[in-house]
């Protein structure tokens, strides 16, 4: 980071209104860049197009406990525990997510990843399982029935929240 760059950062942290000059020009920052800025508290859904939503939704109740979208106000609601969430976009090409002609994959928090794949393969799922245990926890990677990659993360004890 360059000095001045350092320097507005810092200000603007300390709650000052104006510098004589910001890191990209301008001569003043306007006191609406120094207020805090309202940010999500988290993921409030995830919307995907499927080939057949409801065998697919049971699938994911039956395999990973989670609920779809009530429909009446006696149905069960999935609601996810607290912690960290990894937000990433990936360049177009990568191979991460296995099928390049697939546009995300999602990631679930487990408690204990081992558990999870027993489970899992003993309903005939494939899932491999990521022998390295990083810093920051464990993997294992899946697909839904439509091939929907899925990666199931236990995190490590170094993952903090933001």
């Amino acid at each position: 980071m360059r000095r001045r760059e350092v320097l507005g950062v810092l200000a603007a942290s300390a709650g000052a209104a104006l510098l004589p000059t910001s890191p990209l020009g301008a001569e003043s920052v306007s006191i609406a860049n120094t207020l805090p800025k309202e940010k999500v508290t988290g993921i409030g859904g995830l919307f995907f197009r499927a080939q057949d939503p409801k065998s697919l939704a049971q699938w994911y109740q039956d395999h990973l406990g989670v609920f779809v979208t009530p429909q009446k106000s006696d149905e069960p609601v999935w609601n996810q525990q607290a912690g960290p969430t990894s937000f990433t976009p990936f360049p177009e090409k990568t191979k991460y997510i296995s099928d390049p002609t697939k546009q995300w994959m999602i990631n679930f928090r487990v408690s204990d990843l081992d558990k999870m794949v027993a489970q899992l393969e003993s309903a005939g799922i494939t899932v491999k399982l990521d022998p390295t245990a990083y810093p920051y926890g464990r993997f294992a990677h899946t697909h839904d029935p439509e091939g929907n990659a899925i990666e199931l993360w236990q995190p490590g004890t170094s993952t903090k929240p933001a």
